[in-house]
């Protein structure tokens, strides 16, 4: 029962009104969780302020900050109203995790699984959920690495599974052709090889839902990432990479779950999903 109750307490979060001045009404009793592969925090550091100010989620997930701790400006090394985790090396790779206040009264439990390497994975846990943000190596250089990374973040979910588990990240796959624009689909290249959507299939196959093809089956625009030449994002020629992967009871309070096309200059946009308490 006490496990039930904060559950509730978390879902029962008041999402603060957006810098828009709209009515806050609609959004009492969300959860709303968000992703964003930032392709460098210093370069979005204004982006991400203007963000986070209209969106206020309860978890921000951000991958590929590109610095270390101390190499994150000042503004954002303690964000107002949040609990933030930075977790990067110089120019390369690395993960973000940021937990709204109003869901933890006191700093909460960051952690990195035993297989974390290159600053790719690190986790929150609340008595009522744990969410996780990750950012699965592009495999071009060591396509050895990525298999094992994967494999690893796949027995992960499955130690997880039967409780409220939140996987956002750029996981480097596109899952079926559907989530590559036709002119980009290359069946043997890295991110659509077989081996790679069977091990993506294994991951959600332990009690996962992918929020966004879930609630969008037949959305053949819905993508994440675009290369940055000839006009890729706004021609909307790109590939999906960036998922929300939330466990099956808080997939059955899903609201809704959108990409941010319009977002930010990194070559990824923001994917925001929004659950019932």
């Amino acid at each position: 029962m006490a496990r039930i109750e904060l559950l509730t307490s978390v879902f029962t979060a008041r999402t603060p009104a957006t810098t828009t001045g709209k009515s806050n009404a609609g959004r009492i009793h969300l959860l709303k969780i968000a992703t964003w592969n930032v392709n460098g925090i210093r370069a979005r550091q204004a982006q991400l302020e203007e963000w986070t100010a209209a969106e206020r989620p309860d978890f921000i997930c951000l991958q590929e900050i590109k610095a270390s701790q101390d190499q994150v400006p000042a503004a954002l090394c303690e964000m107002e109203g949040y609990w933030c985790y930075w977790h990067g090396s110089k120019g390369y790779s690395g993960v973000g995790l940021h937990v709204s206040k109003a869901l933890s009264l006191e700093r909460p439990a960051f952690d990195h699984p035993a297989f974390d390497y290159e600053n790719r994975i690190v986790t929150v846990t609340l008595p009522s959920v744990t969410v996780a943000s990750v950012y699965v190596p592009n495999g071009g250089k060591d396509f050895a690495a990525k298999m094992r990374f994967l494999a690893a973040l796949e027995q992960f979910v499955a130690d997880h599974r039967g409780t409220p588990l939140v996987v956002c990240g750029d996981l480097n796959i596109a899952r079926t052709d559907m989530d590559v624009h036709p002119k980009e689909r290359k069946p043997t290249i890295i991110g659509q090889l077989p081996s790679e959507r069977e091990q993506l299939e294994r991951i959600i196959g332990y009690g996962l839902v992918d929020v966004g093809r879930a609630l969008e089956p037949q959305n053949d625009q819905m993508f994440t990432w675009w290369a940055p030449w000839r006009n890729m994002r706004q021609r909307n020629i790109g590939w999906r990479l960036d998922y929300v992967l939330a466990s099956e009871a808080l997939y059955a309070r899903v609201k809704s779950c959108m990409v941010q096309r319009e977002v930010g200059t990194s070559d990824h946009a923001p994917v925001v999903a929004e659950f019932e308490r």
